[in-house]
């Protein structure tokens, strides 16, 4: 079982309303229904606050809270846009009837459902300002407390505000990107990590910077996309190149085409073509390289050999383990 509970308000009785959040919800909840083929993915829960006869008060949103947290699920996911306080006694996110910073829900009262919780995997994404400081109790400096399995990835730190861009906010739209695919491996699973690696690498530093925190022994796969390469296909790598530094030896009979043959060279043979295609998907994905030439066609045709890069060998020893 996948649940989440979704948060984004815009409207805030007794502050500035912001106008990004709800449509910034909306998004998160679309892309996490379902994965890329169209399997269910998360049961998802949608709290929105866009006016006067749609708030989100502190008691829902607290109440929602306990309940994702409460129930005995593979994953549990939390996400929140909206205003974000930070003072003292710590963090808060502020519902729309918070009449202050500290009426809000406390950021440690949030990870204490979630340390507490029976959910497997714990996942806080958080786009509000100040949300870095999720995690890190008052008073304790850099120290935080995550139990087993809790993941928090915040907007910005505990110093900085979360900006919005054309109405909406930057983080979740490079949240939703990832989602999407732009943060997927090879075999097309999106995890906490590889989510916070592309916002990391987007954001430059003099812009807003996200935190990432986390208690795990292995990240969970929160989507799935299409592969730009089949694991069939994958597995093969040890079949081409069984030992670390192995090279695989090319000749003119890989390549299919004809054309740009010199007289008395071999003519293609299907299987190796077959081969030099798969090989050729690896080049792609940077997975090899040719030695000593800049293309695999110059490799075949001057009977070159071609070797995997640091990433070709990481995939290969994951195959070799079986854990592809």
């Amino acid at each position: 079982m996948r649940i989440a509970l979704i948060v984004g308000i815009n409207y805030y009785q007794n502050g500035g309303a912001l106008f990004g959040c709800v449509d910034d919800a909306h998004a998160v909840k679309a892309v996490l229904e379902r994965h890329d083929g169209g399997g269910v993915n998360f049961d998802c829960k949608l709290l929105t606050g866009t006016g006067p006869t749609d708030a989100v008060t502190r008691r829902e949103l607290r109440d929602s809270i306990q309940q994702l947290f409460a129930v005995d699920a593979d994953i549990a996911l939390f996400y929140f846009a909206g205003h974000g306080h930070i003072e003292a006694t710590g963090g808060y996110l502020l519902a729309s009837d918070s009449a202050r910073g500290d009426e809000g829900i406390s950021l440690s009262d949030v990870l204490v459902l979630a340390n507490q919780s029976r959910a497997r995997n714990k996942i806080i994404f958080l786009d509000s300002c100040h949300s870095g400081i999720a995690g890190t109790p008052p008073g304790q400096g850099n120290l935080a407390t995550l139990a087993e399995g809790v993941t928090v990835l915040t907007a910005s730190t505990a110093e900085q505000y979360a900006t919005e861009r054309d109405d909406r906010g930057v983080f979740t739209t490079l949240l939703v990107d990832a989602l999407n695919g732009s943060a997927a491996n090879l075999t097309g699973d999106i995890t906490p990590g590889s989510i916070y690696a592309h916002i990391d690498q987007s954001l430059g530093a003099w812009e807003q910077r996200p935190v990432f925190k986390t208690n795990v022994k292995q990240f969970v796969s929160l989507r799935e996309v299409s592969a730009p390469i089949s694991r069939e296909e994958l597995r093969r790598l040890v079949e081409f190149f069984p030992a670390p530094g192995a090279e695989f030896r090319l000749d003119p009979t890989f390549e299919p085409e004809l054309k740009g043959r010199d007289p008395g060279m071999p003519d293609p043979i299907p299987e190796n073509t077959r081969t030099f295609g798969t090989l050729q998907k690896y080049n792609r994905l940077n997975l090899l390289v040719p030695v000593g030439v800049r293309h695999m066609w110059n490799a075949a045709m001057e009977s070159r050999s071609c070797r995997l890069t640091a990433l070709g060998e990481h995939y290969r020893r994951l195959v070799e383990k079986n854990r592809i």
